[in-house]
């Protein structure tokens, strides 16, 4: 098959754009970097260099594909440190794009890589705007089947815990406890995304993905016990306390609430509730798996 892959060559799209190319497919990659154009052909893939906010260029990559894969990249619409960024506006561009295109160049398949929390708008903080592009994509014509993949957080986010780790010998969030939640694996991820694109596609279908189901104490003492520090807790600070942290960093407001928001969500539960009316099997990647990389990436820093 033709494959198109957006997201370049990024945790999940190298991993998958290797699967694809491994089972024989024809895999074009587009990325916005131009000097990636090596990486993408040295795998035997098809570089395709343009943006998500180009509606013509996406429809002429499009064009002969069997199957477009779509995600957003938050980094391709701005830093979540620029205040003036508008990235409510940003993912319905994408969106919109994406739309656009799909319906210029015919493909009739779809595979959209979305997020939990995108089965509301409500009570999610910023991942409200993965419901908002999931919105425009539904409202393409019958005739275009999308899969709708939803991932939990990734394994990846808790490398932003490094630097905290090291400074202030804890990981310190605005939830935190007992109740298990579950993460995701992006290796995990894309074997999900490739084997869903040699499966009948029929209407629009909803996948949930994750990989293992733990509790941030029991992160914490996982990735303590790697990095050699049996002691490491994870705190919980006031919602407000957090916010202002992140401001006094210069974060952008608007991302900041955002976070706030969608930890209290998973302080309440109320972010996995639809998860858990459709609790997929679990990837491969246990979080024991992931601490071994993170140990790596901690002990370099030393």
């Amino acid at each position: 098959m033709n494959i198109v892959l957006t997201g370049s060559l990024g945790n999940i799209g190298k991993p998958l754009a290797a699967e694809l190319l491994q089972k024989g497919h024809h895999v074009k990659v587009i990325s916005s970097t131009p000097e990636r154009r090596a990486d993408i052909e040295a795998m035997g893939a098809e570089a395709a260099i343009g943006t998500m906010q180009d509606p013509d260029f996406l429809t002429e990559t499009f064009k002969g594909a069997d199957i477009v894969y779509l995600m957003e990249a938050w980094e391709g619409i701005g830093s979540i440190f620029d205040n003036s960024v508008d990235f409510v506006a940003g993912f319905e561009d994408i969106g919109h794009n994406y739309k656009l295109a799909i319906e210029g160049s015919g493909v009739k398949k779809i595979v959209h890589l979305s997020s939990i929390g995108a089965h509301t708008d409500q009570g999610t903080g910023s991942l409200y705007l993965h419901h908002k592009v999931e919105n425009i994509l539904g409202q393409l014509s019958d005739n275009v089947s999308i899969k709708f993949m939803r991932p939990v957080g990734f394994y990846t986010n808790i490398f932003r815990y490094v630097q905290m780790i090291r400074t202030q010998g804890a990981i310190i969030q605005g939830y935190g406890g007992d109740q298990k939640e579950p993460w995701v694996s992006p290796v995990d991820i894309a074997a999900a995304i490739a084997g869903e694109m040699e499966k009948p596609f029929e209407g629009r279908t909803v996948r949930y993905l994750a990989s293992d189901e733990v509790s941030p104490n029991e992160i914490a003492a996982i990735i303590g016990e790697a990095i050699g520090r049996p002691d490491l807790k994870w705190k919980i600070v006031p919602d407000e306390e957090m916010f202002s942290e992140m401001l006094a960093a210069g974060m952008n407001a608007w991302i900041a609430k955002g976070f706030v928001e969608m930890q209290a969500a998973q302080r309440s539960g109320s972010l996995y509730e639809d998860y858990y009316r459709n609790r997929p099997v679990l990837g491969k990647t246990k979080l024991t798996d992931f601490a071994k990389e993170f140990a790596l990436i901690y002990q370099s820093l030393n």
